[in-house]
This record gives C-alpha cells, structure tokens and sequence, in this order.
C-alpha cells in the first residue's frame, strides 16, 4: 500500500518522527523525512519511539524541499495547515497520495501553502488552542484515507473479531 506518502518537512523532535514511522510501518504507508531534520536519524529516542518497526518501514530522505519535489514530479499532495480553508475530510484522495506536515514549531511555510492553496486541509478543533501533535495530525490524515478506502489491505478484526 505504498500509494499512501506521509511527508515530514524538517521534523524537530525525534519522538514524533518514531511514532509516524510506527504508524507508516503499521499502515503501509511510505515516509519521506526532508532535511534539515532537528535529530540525527540513529537517535535513540527516534529509534525507540518506532520501536522494532524499522525494518518494516518504506523511507526515503531528501535534500530540502526542492529535492523532494524533483524526485516525485507530478506527485497529488495534501498540505495539512491550521490556516487552512477547508478540513481534510472535505477531500476524495486519490491513488498514490502524498499527505505533507511541517515542523512542530512553525507548520509549514507560508509561501508553500499560498502556492497551493487548493490542496491545503485542516484538522478541525478548538479556534482557542494553537495545533494538534505532529504525529496525532498524521494519524488522522493516514486513517482518513484508509477509511475512503475500505482500509483495504489490513486486518479486519484483531482476536476477539468475527
């Protein structure tokens, strides 16, 4: 199920960079890291966060965002923003996807979102806090696009199911 891409622009704090691996990993999802990044990538509470899922894990690293967009020409992606205009259930993904987050500090860069404004989404909550997680916000966009799929290709049920 690699048509699932979640792209990290400049991720900060090694913690939630492991939990988005664990949930890429768990999903299928493909992970894109764009540098710089706030850790080194052996870091051990990177590591530890992703617990033994590493192996498990289709990643991919690049040189700043104009290597990103280089080496996917043509890529279908969702900027996921708090200023953004619509909320990301109002979108039908497509195939091959590719969901974008930015740092935990800044979000993503303004001019980006500008230049795309179409493809901008928001998580909805309260107007009187600032975001959500990092690696919350991409579990929310990930699952969103396995439910408009039928979360085809994993587990119906777990041990007590059907």
């Amino acid at each position: 199920m690699k048509d699932i891409n979640i792209v990290l622009l400049e991720p900060e704090i090694p913690q939630n960079t492991g939990n988005i691996a664990r949930t890429c990993a768990a999903t299928g999802a493909a992970l894109h890291l764009i540098r710089p990044l706030g850790f080194a990538i052996d870091d051990r509470k990177l590591k530890r966060a992703g617990l033994d899922y590493w192996d498990k894990l289709d990643i991919t690293y690049y040189d700043g965002l104009d290597d990103f967009y280089e080496k996917n020409p043509g890529a279908t992606v969702y900027y996921y923003s708090t200023k953004a205009p619509r909320a990301y259930t109002e979108i039908e993904y497509p195939e091959n996807v590719y969901l974008m987050f930015g740092k935990e500090t800044k979000g993503l860069p303004e001019e980006l979102l500008e230049k795309n404004l179409d493809c901008v989404v928001r998580i909805p909550m309260r107007d009187s806090l600032r975001s959500l997680n990092l690696s919350n916000s991409v579990c929310v966009g990930v699952y969103e696009v396995l439910r408009q799929r039928g979360f085809d290709g994993l587990c119906e049920s777990g041990k007590y199911g059907k």
